[in-house]
């Protein structure tokens, strides 16, 4: 049911150069969850999220600090590589400092025709992140135009955010099949669903995820669910790891990653004008750790998230280096427990020791159940 999902996800380029051939369109990467896709959509650009491949490398120590975070450099290591060769353009709204020089080295080195860093609000509780959004995404729109020779028209946008918010409730929707106490699937083929939707063509995307809806509710997975787990923190696109932790007893029934609700959770609401309201859900979506200084808006919503699809425990993750989440995840951890979910903290590199932490995930579930014996 999630073989087409799967076969995207990692069988990416070639689903990316087939695309370019068959539309004769642009393809963009971008490094970052807030670049408004939507206005590249709106240009008939297919935007593509750049993301590595777990895979050990040694081309980026050149480009790079070493103590920069295992994902930017291996994100760095797949352009350097010319794995993404085919691409027209490359982006990145404001981020962290780390995949911030991972762009930075990506245009120094690597040619590309079309390059552009937009601008993005760092603190998105300030009264003029809006406004400020609002201009810089009026700004991109115009850069964009002058790339593509394609006019971003009303009409146009407003077709981009339709097809986008059906891509957003359809994944919403099933995210609320993990709700059940036989969940439809798997934290695996969650995860596939997601990256998959980062870089193929929406409208396409969407049809699948209306097929794999349909046929859903009456899946008999054929697996014991065992213990439910959330899990959260830095970037995670580690299918492996994923599929590692669920063979040892376990389903993960939720997230809080870019590589998942993050992703997704809020559609863009239409209020007056398309470009404000464009930012204003770029504003409310679940905030990045990067963007969440210093109120910490983060820990309720993960908390939410934990209650309502009844998690047992969690795995919090960091990338190795990441300082946003590690100044994050104290704070998440000690809330989690005190709303009676225990989480277990696991640090990850470029490549993940999937025995060592076998051991760990296998001692962090018979916690777990030890202690539903005696509630």
């Amino acid at each position: 049911m999630f073989d087409k999902f799967k076969d995207w996800e990692r069988n990416r380029h070639d689903y990316a150069k087939d695309w370019q051939q068959r539309t004769g369109r642009k393809v963009l990467g971008y490094f970052c969850t807030y670049v408004p896709e939507e206005i590249l959509y709106a240009a008939g650009v297919l935007p593509v999220r750049i993301l590595g491949s777990h895979e050990p490398q040694d081309v980026t120590e050149p480009h790079i600090f070493g103590m920069f975070c295992p994902f930017c450099r291996d994100c760095l290591a797949q352009g350097l590589k010319g794995r993404y060769d085919y691409l027209d353009g490359l982006m990145i709204a404001q981020s962290c400092l780390h995949i911030r020089q991972t762009y930075t080295s990506w245009v120094k080195h690597i040619p590309i025709d079309f390059t552009y860093y937009m601008p993005h609000p760092m603190k998105l509780q300030s009264p003029r992140a809006l406004p400020y959004l609002i201009e810089e995404i009026r700004v991109f729109k115009k850069a964009v135009e002058e790339w593509t020779g394609q006019e971003i028209t009303d009409e146009k946008l407003q077709n981009a955010i339709d097809v986008y918010n059906e891509n957003r409730r359809l994944m919403r929707e099933i995210y609320d099949l993990r709700k059940a106490g036989d969940p439809k699937l798997t934290g695996e083929e969650a995860m596939e669903m997601v990256i998959s939707s980062q870089m193929t063509d929406k409208a396409e995307h969407n049809e699948e995820l209306k097929k794999v809806l349909a046929q859903l509710p009456s899946r008999e997975t054929g697996r014991d669910i065992g213990t439910r787990l959330m899990i959260l923190g830095s970037e995670n696109d580690d299918i492996e790891f994923l599929n590692m932790v669920e063979s040892c007893g376990a389903t993960f029934v939720v997230d809080d990653h870019c590589t998942g609700t993050r992703y997704f959770w809020n559609e863009v609401e239409h209020n007056g004008d398309l470009i404000e309201d464009l930012a204003q859900r770029y504003i409310d979506r679940p905030r990045c750790p990067s963007k969440d200084w210093e109120e910490r808006t983060r820990v309720e919503h993960i908390v939410k998230l934990a209650n309502e699809w009844d998690v047992k425990g969690a795995i919090v993750i960091q990338q190795k280096f990441c300082d946003p989440h590690e100044l994050d995840i104290p704070a998440i951890r000690k809330t989690l427990k005190e709303n009676g979910v225990d989480n277990l903290f696991l640090e990850f590199d470029v490549t993940v020791p999937i025995g060592q932490f076998k051991v760990r995930v296998e001692a962090f579930l018979e916690m777990i159940s030890e202690e539903d014996l005696f509630d």
